[in-house]
């Protein structure tokens, strides 16, 4: 990769204020990552899966429970 030759400073400030607010962007979207990564990890979020489970299950006990009575 060749160097870049600029003719200006004003060249130079563009392309250093481009990579200024690249920066900020990867340091924001990296804060952004961490934080999903972080809610993901909590304990209701980690339950909130096992919670349809857990209700589908009792819901079918309570299924059985009633049949069982009709009968």
């Amino acid at each position: 990769m060749r160097p870049k030759r600029y003719s200006s400073f004003s060249e130079i400030d563009n392309d250093l204020k481009i990579l200024k607010l690249r920066k900020e962007i990867n340091a924001e979207s990296l804060k952004l990552n961490y934080q999903s990564a972080k809610n993901a990890l909590y304990p209701t979020s980690l339950l909130g899966g096992l919670g349809g489970i857990i209700q589908k299950i009792l819901i079918s006990l309570l299924a059985k429970k009633v049949l069982k009575k009709l009968r």
